[in-house]
C-alpha cells in the first residue's frame, strides 16, 4: 500500500486530480481526472422555491470546523441511497490532517434535542478543500430532511462571502443539480482552476450563517 502525505493531495488538486477509493474498506488509493466535471457556479447561485423557504426559516443549528472528523465518518457510513464509500480509513486520515493544517473545511448541521439542549445531535453535514479561490467539494451526508441541502447552502454562502470563485463538484447528480451543478469539459475546468488558484480567498469562519443566507437569496435567481 503507497502511503501519501498530505502534501502530495494538495498538489494532486492543483493539478485538477482528486484521491478516491474503490471501497471504504479497500486501502489502496487511486487519483481521477474525469473528462467531465462537475461544478456548481458561485456569480449567480440557482436557488428553487422549496430551499428558498429553507433558508427563511433553517429548521437546524450550523456550524462550521466543529466536528470536521464526525462529518467525514459521516459521509463514510452507508445509508439508504449510499451502500458504500470511496472514503477508506487512509483518505479519511489524509483529510483530517488537512483540517488540521487548515486546509479542509466542514459545514455542520445539528438538530437540538428538545428534552436536553446541551446535547446537540449531528443530523448532517459536508466537508471539503480548500485552496486559494477553488473548494473542492468532497462528500456530504443527511441523517434528516434537508440536512445535507442546508449544509451546501451554507457552504455556497461562505464561499461566495470568502472570495471563492470555482466550487468543485467532481461528478453532478440529480440532487447536485437542484443547486445549478453542471458538467464542463476537462479542458474548462482546468482553464477555471487555474484562474481559481491566482485568486485570493478566505473561508469566513465566523458563526453568523442568517447574514449569509440573506446575501445568497439576494444575489441568486430562481430555479424552476
Amino acid at each position: 500500500m503507497h502511503l501519501y502525505s498530505p502534501e502530495t493531495i494538495i498538489k494532486s488538486y492543483a493539478l485538477g486530480v482528486f484521491p478516491m477509493a474503490k471501497s471504504r474498506s479497500d486501502d489502496r488509493i487511486f487519483f481521477v481526472s474525469p473528462e467531465k466535471r462537475g461544478i456548481i457556479p458561485l456569480t449567480r447561485p440557482r436557488i428553487g422555491r422549496s430551499m428558498r423557504r429553507l433558508l427563511h426559516r433553517p429548521p437546524y443549528r450550523l456550524t462550521i470546523n466543529r466536528a470536521f472528523s464526525e462529518v467525514v465518518e459521516g459521509c463514510r457510513e452507508p445509508s439508504a441511497t449510499r451502500r458504500d464509500s470511496w472514503i477508506n480509513p487512509p483518505i479519511r486520515q489524509l483529510y483530517i490532517a488537512l483540517h488540521r493544517l487548515g486546509f479542509a473545511h466542514s459545514i455542520e448541521v445539528w438538530q437540538d434535542d428538545p428534552a436536553d439542549k446541551t446535547k446537540p445531535r449531528l443530523v448532517g453535514g459536508i466537508f471539503g478543500v480548500a485552496l486559494a479561490g477553488a473548494f473542492f467539494g468532497e462528500s456530504m451526508f443527511s441523517r434528516a430532511n434537508n440536512a445535507s441541502k442546508l449544509a451546501l447552502l451554507q457552504l455556497i454562502a461562505r464561499l461566495r462571502a470568502g472570495g471563492f470563485v470555482l466550487l468543485d463538484v467532481q461528478f453532478t447528480t440529480p440532487h447536485l443539480r437542484q443547486f445549478g451543478a453542471r458538467d464542463i469539459s476537462r479542458g474548462e475546468f482546468e482553464a477555471q482552476l487555474h484562474l481559481a488558484l491566482a485568486t485570493d480567498a478566505l473561508m469566513p469562519l465566523t458563526p453568523s450563517p442568517a447574514a449569509m443566507f440573506t446575501q445568497l437569496l439576494h444575489d441568486s435567481t430562481l430555479m424552476s
